[in-house]
Formats: structure tokens, C-alpha cells, sequence
């Protein structure tokens, strides 16, 4: 098979003859349409701005997938969305869906057979990937090719093992910035969704797991890359907790809207408590102010293990350092986003090594920990959205027996977000309950 079945490279018009095109298809890098675009991600190219000493333009927003200039070509395999064969698939997942999750997952593929995409709002723990098998094997029977991907890498690196084992005899293809698998051709794909813009017309279904999640939302580029990586007749299908309003209205009219307020467990969602906590953002370096942190850590910890989301690093490395002192070495432990031991350090929170993580946002979706207990360090800072919030609240109480976990949201202002974070818990709880009573 053609090894760059389904993706889209960069040439020069002097590369251009090694690739035929009864066999290729050939895009001009950049379109004229009163102003220049890029073909890759759609972006916008600024002449005065983006031009070498030849007169070539090229393209700054996407540069960082391989410079693309005015006199390069977009080339991917012909044919790509065309008929497909049937085969055989050896569905391995050894789960079982409940009720709710059953109803879903026929919805999905019901959509997906009468040629609709689907929006999945699922509140957190609900099993959102479980739901999505069904259909996953009904596209690989019918021949079809399938995409998992999330903005996010650790959601990614989580999802592997668990489609592994649903689909043990699939080739599974993991891709990210940095990971050690180069491209090969699979029908079974999971990757960040940077990485569709390597990508043409290749996907029969796309699934975007967290697809409300930083950096896709409101990324231009990214949904450009999306769409793209399409092909003409394949479905999409979005995964979320927590849908923003714009997406809701952008979604109605095209997509099939599904909702499942349920946790796999069946148990409601754990409700923040909002505890006030005058001059939090003091806590990390005044032993007056940290006092009633570390109280509310040592009450938590008689249950559970403790996550503690900080909106910044500094004050996340600071107030780390000053809890430190008052543990056995190695029960304290911190990390973010440029974090070299990042995947490490998860997974010694999953083993719970740790008593106390300390974290900021990238870890307020996509990871699963059990026996957890969550403090929100300043939840009125402004980087927790109502959408973060509802996620990191989320993070408790995911699976396992019920061990009392709970969410506190330390702050010394009540936020629009708090109060919309709570108001939206609180409302899948009662739909939650409507459906358990049928």
C-alpha cells in the first residue's frame, strides 16, 4: 500500500514529476481569492509580512509542520474516499455498557448510518469512550477508516491503551509532536489534533475527544486541519462535558445532539464546595495564610489522595515547595505543561505514590485517578473558565468504590464561572436522576 495513503506532503514544483498524477493529486500550496490563503491551514498570509528576498510568500502559522511557500504543492493520494470493502473485525473489549451507555452507543452508529454527525455531551466519568466503540467497529467492518483525536496529548496517551484493548488485532497508530512512532497507514488512528494537518481526506469518522479543550477552541487553524483530514463523505462525532454555547448553536441545525448525564458508576456528580479563603494567593509564601490550606489538605487526605490545581506555575512551585515541609520526602510532588517527567509523574499519581499532586490546568481533563479527592486553588482566578472548573470537579470520584471524595474551591470572590460550574453539576445530577427513575 502506498505509505502516504491519507496524508498530505509538501514538495517543490521540481519534486512535483516523482509524483504522477494518475496517481496524485496535486494543490497549489496557496490560492488566490482576492488575497492568499494557505492551503494547509487556511491561514491567512500577509504579504508585507511573510515574504523571502525572492518574492516567494509563505506561510508563518503552520510553519512549525515544515515551511510551505506560494511555489510548493500539497500532495496526497488519489482516491482515497472511494468504495470500500467489508472485512472482518475482532472486537476485543471485554466491558459492558450499561442501559444509558447501550442507548447511546446505537444512537451513534444510527447517525453515523444515515449520514449524521454527532454531538456527545456526556458529563464527566459517563464512559464517553466505551460509548464510542460500537460505532468504531461498525466504520473498520465496513471498511472505513477512523480517527480519535483530542487537543490534548495526555487524553491521547490515555485513550491508546484502552482502543488497544478494544481492538487488539488493529494496527493502533498514536501520533504527537514528539512521539516515537513515525506514520505508517492504519485504519485505527489516534493523535493530537495538530496533527491533522498532515492529513487529507483520509478519515471516514473523526471522533474529537474534549473537543471544547485548549488549544482546538477558537483555534481557526485546527478546525480548518479537521475538516480537512475529512473525507467528503465521512461523519464527525464530538466528545464533551462541557459544550460552550457557540458550539451548541454552531452544531443544531447539522449534528445529531445526544446527552448522557450519567456516570458508568451511576453515582451523581460530585458538587464543589465554595469555601472561602481571603487571601489565598498569599498561601504560598505567609505560614499565617497557608494554615488553612494545610488543614483542608490534612482533612482530605484521611479518605483520599489530593489533587491541588493552581492557576500559575510560580505559585503552584511555591506553594508546593512550603507543603513539602511538612511531608516525608517524595509525597509532595508538582508538575505542568513543560514538565519533562509530566508522563512519569501521572503515572505515579495513578499508582498513588504521591499524597499531594499539584497541577495546573493540564490535568483538568483526560486523566483518570482513583481514591482522589480536588482543591482549587483561587477558583476565581480568571483561567478557570465554567468549562475548566466543570472538568476539574470531574476529576472526582471518576471510578472505584466511593470513597467521599470532594471538591473545594478555595476563593475570596464568587465568580460568574463558580457559579455556572455548580448551577451545571447540579442540573445533569437531576437529569441524572430523571433517568435512573424510568
Amino acid at each position: 500500500m502506498n505509505p502516504l495513503r491519507g496524508r498530505q506532503i509538501v514538495v517543490s514544483s521540481e519534486e512535483l514529476k516523482n509524483y504522477p498524477t494518475n496517481e496524485y493529486q496535486h494543490r497549489e500550496a496557496m490560492i488566490l481569492n482576492q488575497q492568499l490563503y494557505c492551503q494547509r491551514c487556511n491561514a491567512l498570509i500577509i504579504r508585507q509580512e511573510n515574504v523571502l528576498p525572492n518574492g516567494v510568500f509563505f506561510c508563518s502559522e503552520c510553519q512549525e509542520f515544515g515551511r510551505i511557500r506560494s511555489d510548493s504543492y500539497l500532495v496526497s493520494v488519489r482516491g482515497q474516499g472511494g468504495e470500500k470493502e467489508e472485512r472482518s473485525v475482532n472486537f476485543t473489549w471485554q466491558g459492558k455498557l450499561t442501559q444509558l451507555q447501550t442507548h447511546i452507543a446505537q444512537q451513534l452508529q444510527k447517525n453515523y448510518q444515515a449520514k449524521q454527525s454527532t454531538l456527545l455531551w456526556a458529563v464527566t466519568g459517563s464512559g464517553k469512550t466505551e460509548m464510542v466503540f460500537p460505532v468504531i467497529y461498525l466504520v473498520l467492518l465496513k471498511g472505513g477508516r477512523v480517527c480519535m483525536t483530542s487537543p490534548r496529548i495526555d487524553v491521547c496517551r490515555e485513550l491508546y491503551p484502552r482502543i488497544v484493548a478494544a481492538f487488539q488485532e488493529e494496527q493502533v497508530l498514536l501520533l504527537y509532536g514528539n512521539s516515537k512512532e513515525k506514520y505508517r497507514y492504519s485504519n485505527l488512528t489516534i493523535c493530537t489534533t495538530h496533527q491533522m494537518l498532515h492529513f487529507y481526506q483520509a478519515f471516514d469518522l473523526i471522533i474529537v475527544d474534549e473537543i471544547d479543550a485548549f488549544p482546538y477552541e477558537g483555534n481557526s487553524v485546527l478546525q480548518f486541519a479537521l475538516k480537512n483530514a475529512l473525507n467528503p463523505h465521512g461523519r464527525l462525532i464530538y466528545l464533551t462535558a462541557t459544550p460552550p454555547n457557540h458550539l451548541l448553536q454552531e452544531v443544531q441545525q447539522t449534528f445529531a445532539i445526544e446527552k448522557s448525564p450519567l456516570r458508568f458508576h451511576q453515582r451523581p456528580l460530585i458538587v464543589p464546595e465554595c469555601i472561602w479563603y481571603n487571601h489565598w494567593e498569599q498561601a504560598s509564601h505567609s505560614r499565617f495564610h497557608f494554615k488553612k490550606f494545610h488543614r483542608m489538605i490534612l482533612e482530605l487526605l484521611k479518605d483520599n489522595h489530593v489533587l491541588v490545581f493552581c492557576p500559575s506555575i510560580q505559585f503552584m512551585n511555591r506553594l508546593a515547595k512550603q507543603t513539602q515541609t511538612y511531608f516525608i520526602e517524595g509525597q509532595v510532588a508538582s508538575v505542568n505543561s513543560t514538565d519533562p517527567l509530566r508522563e512519569e509523574k501521572v503515572q505515579k499519581m495513578r499508582e498513588k505514590k504521591y499524597q499531594v499532586l499539584f497541577s495546573t490546568t493540564i490535568l483538568e481533563r483526560g486523566v483518570t485517578f482513583e481514591d482522589l479527592s480536588v482543591i482549587v486553588m483561587g477558583a476565581n482566578h480568571p483561567v478557570y473558565t465554567k468549562s475548566a472548573l466543570v472538568q476539574i470537579a470531574g476529576r472526582v470520584d471518576r471510578k472505584g468504590e466511593y470513597r467521599r471524595g470532594r471538591v473545594i474551591f478555595f476563593h475570596n470572590q464568587k465568580t460568574i464561572g463558580m457559579r455556572q460550574a455548580c448551577r451545571e453539576i447540579k442540573e445533569m445530577n437531576q437529569l441524572a436522576k430523571g433517568w435512573l427513575s424510568k
